[in-house]
């Protein structure tokens, strides 16, 4: 067994003591979706341990504070440290059930890139004992909770591991169970949301679900590892299509001359119809890669999926030449003077600092390249600029002071803070407004 590396003033005590501790849960991650299942599950008496690699991580939520954004996290992550439910450290120690929450992102050829969920699965082998429960909670290919339990078998060759199609029961129950959560209400989302458990066996899917009912709310609906997968890739995929069809009548609109948001009011009276918002792009941590996952692993089957992740990723260019041609349009006028552009936003979506795949950030980043314009950024959830737009054309300030700076304006995010604007602020400046913002 691997020697732990705790964190000092943890309630896990000392190494030495920690060594021997045994948790309910350990969680592995302590992301958006690591942290508020770790803290929700430690609400229900439940220990919890919490492991991440990230030390800014840990000493955030050893002191019983957060390092995100998210309603109603840091009373509960409070709460939990201060009764000693909760408690962090940089490698996995023993527990009854083992949460992987890790990143999964793609590579530059779109294809799934798994070292993360691996890295934390060889982290977990070394403490694992007869009768535990591992569960894959990233969003992840087909097939990948298999590859995980492969991973785990070579790496505890001394335990039994289920294969599918196993009909007994094996040493350490392996399932998958992904998150289906929006931002901003994943406190409330986790307990009440239905989850759908998908076991490498029967047994594991049940084991797994016996786990999830003793803080999920909602229904915990048992089928295979891989149907669970495909079902979560599925969900983020039907959203990217939707919203394909939006951006993509965005395009459309505007060869036309037609106002893209009066035109899908008007389509929506329709009974049977509900087009989506069109937007700068697409981002977060899922719809904006999971699609990918499905592309991959089976390319000649989802070509309606990637050609709406290629609408999609097309949109922030698009954005791009627009505000190119309004920033031409600010020289005609003003000549050497620097154009001074506002950007509003630069979340994925309202209301949230999470700034992951975000189009906004990326359209942000095109504009500091631009010469002679000085870029002025307007997010009211965040309080340093990304490292991307670290540079020295690139201001975070107030909206109120951005509008009043401004030659151009460009809106790529909806936050609740910027509608209450004051119009007049935008009297005689231009204006680029990917989410109709003031219509």
């Amino acid at each position: 067994m691997t020697t732990l590396d705790l964190v000092p003033g943890s309630s896990a005590g000392s190494p030495s003591a920690a060594a021997t501790a045994s948790y309910d849960v350990c969680v592995v991650g302590l992301g958006y979706i690591g942290l508020p299942t770790a803290a929700i599950v430690a609400q229900r008496s439940i220990r919890v341990l919490g492991v991440d690699v990230d030390p800014r991580v840990i000493d955030a939520v050893s002191r019983g504070t957060i390092h995100i954004e998210e309603p109603g996290l840091a009373e509960q992550v409070a709460h939990a440290v201060e009764r000693k439910l909760l408690s962090v450290a940089r490698a996995p120690q023993p527990a009854s059930v083992f949460l992987i929450a890790v990143p999964t992102p793609f590579k530059d050829d779109y294809e799934p890139d798994l070292k993360y969920v691996r890295s934390a699965a060889l982290s977990v082998a070394p403490v694992l004992k007869q009768g535990d429960l591992v569960v894959l909670e990233s969003t992840s290919p087909v097939g990948a909770t298999e590859q995980m339990c492969e991973w785990l078998a070579e790496a505890r060759p001394d335990l039994d591991f289920p294969r599918k199609g196993d009909t007994g029961t094996p040493d350490v129950f392996v399932a998958y169970c992904p998150e289906r959560v929006l931002p901003g209400r994943t406190c409330i989302e986790l307990v009440k949301n239905d989850r759908v458990i998908g076991g490498i066996t029967p047994a594991c899917a049940h084991r797994a679900a016996e786990f999830y009912r003793r803080f999920v709310e909602g229904d915990c609906a048992v089928t295979d590892a891989r149907t669970a997968e495909l079902c979560k890739l599925s969900e983020n995929s039907f959203r990217d299509v939707n919203i394909a069809f939006a951006n993509e009548l965005s395009l459309v609109a505007a060869r036309f001359e037609v106002d893209i948001w009066s035109l899908i009011r008007l389509a929506n009276r329709h009974p049977r119809v509900s087009i989506l918002e069109p937007g700068p792009g697409v981002g977060g941590h899922c719809i904006a890669v999971d699609p990918w996952f499905i592309v991959s692993g089976a390319p000649e089957q989802s070509r309606l999926i990637r050609t709406a992740r290629e609408v999609n990723d097309y949109k922030p260019q698009w954005v791009l030449e627009k505000v190119r041609h309004a920033i031409a349009a600010c020289r005609a006028t003003q000549g050497d003077e620097p154009v001074r552009i506002a950007v509003l936003g630069l979340a994925f979506k309202p209301d949230v600092d999470d700034l992951r795949e975000s189009p906004a950030v990326m359209i942000a980043d095109a504009l500091t390249r631009e010469p002679g314009c000085d870029v002025l950024i307007a997010e009211p959830h965040i309080d340093a600029l990304p490292a991307e737009l670290q540079a020295p054309n690139a201001h975070l300030v107030e909206v109120d002071a951005a509008l009043a700076m401004a030659d151009l304006v460009v809106v790529l995010v909806k936050h609740r803070a910027f509608h209450s604007v004051d119009l007049a602020a935008l009297h005689g400046k231009a204006i680029v407004d990917t989410k109709g913002l003031w219509q």
